[in-house]
């Protein structure tokens, strides 16, 4: 009759049961810990630069998505109409004349950026302005609080 065991073992050639040292478990622990500390530095506090390459990306999203409604309507949604006219089909003037029934973005709420702020449109004649208030929500500011502007991509 054979018994097995789930845990698992290697023996060596004299018949001993070996396993991992102090010492093995020790150094293993150790590289760990540096590379931790080398890496760490590095992730840490890089959340602030992918929330302003997320903005940069929904600005480029809701661009294209602004122009194929003009494609499809000859003229860009109004400010009151705003970009709720990409989700859904807006009322008022300038009533959209070939509106696409699935809407212009896939996801079916406004659009906010990561600081969960509304991405700001203003229509004006031909064309219009669309940018990110950055991480203050409010005009102005420097560094991670400037605004983003679609325009400057």
């Amino acid at each position: 009759m054979t018994v097995r065991s789930s845990k698992s073992y290697s023996c060596s050639r004299t018949g001993k049961i070996t396993g991992f040292t102090l010492i093995e478990i020790m150094i293993v622990v150790v590289i760990i810990g540096i590379l931790g500390a080398l890496i760490l530095p590095n992730v840490v506090g890089r959340d602030d630069q992918a929330r302003a390459t997320a903005v940069q990306t929904d600005l480029q999203g809701l661009g294209n998505a602004l122009e194929l409604y003009k494609l499809d309507n000859f003229q860009y949604p109004s400010t009151d109409q705003g970009l709720a006219a990409l989700i859904s089909r807006p009322g008022g003037f300038p009533e959209p004349k070939n509106y696409n029934p699935g809407g212009y973005l896939r996801k079916k709420k406004e659009p906010v950026d990561p600081w969960k702020n509304p991405y700001v449109y203003v229509q004006g004649g031909s064309d219009y302005e669309l940018y990110s208030l950055g991480a203050d929500g409010t005009e102005g500011g420097e560094g991670i609080n400037a605004d983003v502007f679609y325009e400057d991509l």
